[in-house]
């Protein structure tokens, strides 16, 4: 299994509180228990070394509803080795990692009201727009020498004010502080740009898919990352 895929897992599993993965021959299965997120499967191989037939036999033996694929390879790829019942994610996601130097936490921007904390080895950023609701938030999951930067979300009236940069920065400098040297994350085309000019690098594309089954139960944003 691709040594940046199993961290990213790892991670994963720490920041969202999911059951350990378990290993398969093509890479892991990871419960995760929610009613459209009841569990995933994670392919280990990056890139140009997925092999179809490795795809079309995992999502061949899928038949609940709420299963999803993750492989890190492009969807135009990925997309036609799946049968009829799974739902692609038309945005390609992107692998990413990034070196944590634990350099200092920018200032938050003026007027929002900040709070860190750490709770089972996950350390959350929340921030507070001047009336008190949610303007952005985000988390990190270390695990050894790497940290997993997951749910990084700034709301619409709140982008383009630095709160991404900041919400970065501070978990980065909190994951360093424990130990952590890479940084690794799952990234949507919307969170490339500000990832890329934090010295984040794309490593491999990603692929998100779920399974509906035969009824239209409808499979949107869920938060599976």
């Amino acid at each position: 299994m691709d040594a940046l895929v199993r961290a990213w897992v790892d991670g994963w599993v720490v920041s969202r509180g999911a059951a350990p993965p378990v290993a398969t021959p093509w890479g892991v299965t990871v419960d995760v228990g929610q009613p459209r997120h009841v569990s995933r499967h994670v392919v280990g191989a990056t890139g140009h070394a997925v092999e179809e037939s490795a795809v079309r036999a995992v999502a061949g033996a899928v038949t609940g509803a709420g299963v999803w694929l993750k492989v890190f390879d492009e969807p135009s790829r990925v997309a036609p080795w799946l049968g009829a019942g799974w739902w692609v994610d038309p945005e390609p996601g992107h692998l990413m990692s990034a070196p944590l130097t634990g350099s200092a936490v920018p200032p938050a921007p003026a007027g929002y009201r900040v709070r860190v904390w750490t709770r089972a080895g996950v350390t959350r950023v929340l921030v507070a727009a001047p009336d008190g609701s949610w303007a952005a938030r985000g988390q990190i999951a270390p695990t050894g020498g790497t940290a997993v930067a997951d749910m990084i979300e700034t709301a619409p009236a709140h982008r383009r004010r630095g709160l991404g940069r900041f919400v970065m920065g501070t978990l980065a400098h909190a994951a360093a502080a424990r130990g952590a040297v890479t940084g690794v994350l799952a990234g949507t085309p919307e969170g490339r740009a500000l990832y890329e000019s934090l010295g984040w690098t794309v490593e491999a594309g990603l692929t998100s898919a779920a399974y509906r089954g035969t009824a239209d139960e409808g499979t949107g944003a869920d938060g599976s990352g």
